[in-house]
């Protein structure tokens, strides 16, 4: 039998519904804030951490298909890959003005008031739609923060992003859903032309991963995090692992954004004209482990909002998620059972709170499911 880790779900009893935690003005400006915010002594925030040293990868120069300037750009992303998974896109060809109005449009629907945003309240075991405080999921250690979260998908033939903010808000916001089908269609191309980069950085062929995200079943979301007046004691997101394959984060010019490298929490400060990558745990069993998932949380303070925008790239849930053969030697032998990211998602939105282990804890939870 497995033994219940201390991140695993609890299901909610007889469904019962719970009333969210406003996180709007109100409990913003409130000096002291309510015991589910409060993080353990041993995950609080620290203090002026360090800032992480993690390379501006050239996406222009990788693309040039000069053999001398490919290669460098290879070098630098293994490197920063095999020790945390963390490294910045610079000269990646995405119109600044696209981002501009991205981070608008956060503050176009965040600065709703909440019956508006509740109209796409995000149900329990679901991985979309609008969430505050996420009481409904977590009992403690509640994330200072509000996010909305919706699918794409890279079928050509559908509009998922504008047909799920139409049928949610209504043709008010058929311009919003129609701006981040652009956004996200913007994102897969770029994930994917990371995927040929990071193909070549693993030594297989540079088609080899972008074939197979191809068809990505993706996750889009929009962080927006309020000031909080104890930001000593609370986080905006915990600490974990992003249990997708990649992730494609653009931040405002607000710090918030911490990598936990070499035993301490360093800041990632913010790069107006650079998108932050980091692997997730459906690309480290891709890898065969070679490449790392990285634990990251995002920290909060009591003067400003902080908002980012995050592409999650994922394959298509019925994909079979298993390494290159290249990958898998007797030096390096298989370290993960094969799995389908439906299956990985089921496990996050269901059974488990993502941490630092979600990967081995999903492993094990495979294995023993299928005895």
């Amino acid at each position: 039998m497995l033994i219940p880790h201390p991140s695993m779900l609890v299901a909610p009893q007889n469904n019962i519904q719970v009333q969210p935690l406003n996180l709007d003005a109100p409990l913003s400006n409130h000096t002291n804030i309510p015991t589910e915010f409060v993080w353990p002594d041993n995950e609080k925030p620290c203090l002026q951490p360090p800032t992480l040293k993690i390379p501006p990868i050239d996406m222009k120069a990788f693309l040039s298909n000069d053999p001398q300037a490919v290669a460098k750009v290879c070098a630098e992303v293994s490197e920063a890959c095999k020790k945390h998974g963390f490294f910045l896109v610079v000269n990646h060809g995405v119109d600044k003005k696209l981002l501009e109005k991205a981070h608008k449009l956060i503050d176009t629907f965040f600065c709703m008031d909440l019956p508006e945003k509740q109209k796409m309240q995000r149900k329990l075991g679901e991985h979309c739609g609008f969430a505050n405080s996420f009481i409904g999921r977590f009992a403690s250690k509640l994330p200072w923060k509000e996010t909305l979260s919706f699918h794409y998908s890279n079928d050509k033939s559908t509009r998922t992003v504008e047909d799920y903010f139409l049928t949610s808000m209504g043709e008010d916001f058929k311009e919003f859903g129609s701006f981040f089908q652009e956004y996200c269609e913007v994102m897969s191309n770029l994930s994917l032309e990371i995927m040929e980069l990071l193909g070549m950085s693993l030594g297989v062929s540079r088609e080899c991963f972008r074939d197979f995200f191809e068809d990505n079943e993706s996750v889009m979301r929009l962080n927006y995090y309020p000031p909080c007046q104890k930001p000593e004691l609370a986080l905006g997101t915990g600490p974990h692992c992003d249990p997708t394959s990649l992730t494609v984060l653009h931040q405002d010019q607000v710090e918030g954004l911490q990598v936990f490298v070499d035993g301490r929490w360093c800041s990632v400060a913010p790069k107006e004209d650079a998108f932050v990558v980091n692997i997730g745990d459906t690309f480290m069993a891709l890898s065969n482990g070679t490449f790392k998932s990285c634990l990251h949380r995002a920290v909060v303070n009591n003067q400003i909002v902080r908002k980012s925008l995050a592409f999650f790239l994922c394959p298509k849930q019925d994909k079979v998620v298993t390494p290159p053969k290249e990958l898998i030697t007797k030096e390096n032998p298989k370290k993960y059972p094969d799995f389908t990211w439906a299956t990985l998602l089921e496990f996050t939105q269901l059974h488990y709170r993502s941490d630092e282990e979600t990967l081995d804890a999903f492993s094990k939870w495979l294995l023993e499911k299928n005895k």
